[in-house]
């Protein structure tokens, strides 16, 4: 679901319109205060939802209309395509919705822009609602507030193949916990197995630096500090894991969906994944889902990554107190909990996660993945920090993957991407 932010970012951020022009209400302007009556028409847009989960949001919709019959809520679902862009062209336009689903990245240069409405202090008494980790994904560094309600979460163990980990003379039954343990079984491996074998099939992205323990941006949000020792310490690692072959040799260019087909096929020893894939390997990979291996993501900080979407108000809108109610509305617990029934995600707000769905095993491999994923992510946290722009993404991957190709030190390659991300931070604003 995510497209085009570096478009986004630009757009948005160089913005001229005033204020008092945006926004989809018909009468007066924006206010941060709803405490008044819930009432008029608002907008609700969505991110390519509609397609599977149509009679759930026509739902949502009835209910909150019934509790409150003043009130009359439209429904807009984008696609997943050029969302990013439109939600820039609406802002510049004066067009956005009263209501936005959004992602961290997308809030960040709404916010800056004056586009979000701060809920710490519009809607402070629903705070407690949330997990801890999932009401602060979505602030800014360098600003004060929260800009959006947050929704969905998700997050996933580490699959292996027990297999392949026997045939190297691994203990299929003791998957690596730590990071020394990941880079060691790796090693022995791609050694047994004389290069044919790699452990992993992705190059370290900025959520694996946070996971590693790396800091991610200076205090003050206004740098990015992944190049100290530990972040050279990771990016050392894994240009030892690329020598060996034990890091994949297409790792350069692998996608998501290209590192799934390569852990598929016995190629890749690892990989991230859901409680979605389970399905997957059953059907497509009978032999992989006999000798599957399910563990937790590693970490040196104790919290696993966490992804993350929201529900934003429009600092704009001409119903404030409507609109507010309604974002509450689709992220509280009784709604979000029917949602994760629906579909392999969790719910955000606080004890939703205590609920037997997500603490009660059945026996199968699915409630096994649901309920180990549930427990990890009431202390989890969103790695990714919402100022890291697409274009940022590009530039740390590009450089990673010089070092990996031995065109220059960790170190070098780490002290570019840091100066490369900066330049584009100040861009931002």
């Amino acid at each position: 679901m995510r497209t085009s932010r570096r478009a986004l970012a630009a757009a948005v951020i160089a913005l001229v319109l005033p204020l008092s022009a945006c926004g989809s209400g018909d009468d007066g302007g924006g206010s941060t205060d709803a405490s008044g009556k819930v009432e008029g028409d608002i907008t609700f847009q969505t991110w390519n939802l509609q397609a599977n989960f149509k009679p759930y949001f026509e739902g949502v919709i009835a209910d909150f209309e019934k509790q409150y019959p003043d009130t009359k809520v439209k429904w807009i679902d984008q696609p997943a395509e050029g969302y990013a862009d439109k939600i820039s062209a609406d802002a510049a336009g004066g067009t956005l919705p009263d209501v936005v689903n959004v992602s961290p990245d997308l809030v960040a240069p709404l916010a800056k822009a004056g586009f979000a409405l701060d809920l710490d202090k519009a809607a402070s008494k629903y705070k407690k609602e949330y997990l801890e980790g999932a009401w602060a994904s979505h602030q800014i560094p360098g600003m004060t507030g929260t800009y959006a309600f947050p929704w969905y979460l998700n997050t996933g163990p580490l699959f292996y193949n027990k297999s392949l980990f026997e045939e190297a003379g691994l203990d299929p039954d003791k998957p690596p916990t730590t990071y020394d343990e990941l880079f060691s079984d790796a090693l022995e491996l791609a050694q047994k197995s004389d290069g044919k074998v790699a452990t992993l099939a992705n190059i370290p992205t900025i959520e694996d630096f946070g996971r590693y323990g790396v800091e991610l941006m200076n205090k003050a949000g206004t740098g990015f500090a992944f190049n100290d020792a530990k972040g050279i310490e990771l990016l050392t690692k894994y240009k030892e894991l690329y020598d060996a072959k034990a890091l994949d040799s297409q790792a350069l260019t692998a996608t998501p969906e290209s590192s799934g087909k390569k852990f598929l096929t016995g190629a890749v020893a690892m990989n991230p994944g859901s409680a979605l894939d389970l399905e997957n390997f059953k059907t497509q990979a009978p032999s992989l889902y006999k000798n599957i291996g399910i563990t937790d993501q590693i970490t040196s900080t104790g919290k696993v990554n966490m992804y993350v979407m929201g529900v934003m108000v429009n600092s704009q809108t001409k119903h404030t107190p409507a609109a507010v109610a309604f974002a509450h509305f689709v992220t509280d617990a009784q709604n979000q909990m029917s949602f994760a029934k629906q579909v392999a995600i969790f719910p955000s707000t606080a004890g939703s996660l205590d609920d037997p769905y997500f603490t009660k095993e059945d026996g199968t491999d699915v409630t096994r993945v649901r309920v180990a994923a549930a427990k990890s992510l009431k202390n989890a946290v969103n790695y990714t920090p919402v100022l890291f722009s697409e274009q940022m993404k590009t530039e740390l991957r590009n450089e990673v993957a010089k070092a990996l190709q031995g065109k220059q030190s960790p170190k070098e390659a780490l002290d570019n991407a840091v100066e490369a991300c900066n330049k584009l931070l100040e861009q931002q604003g």
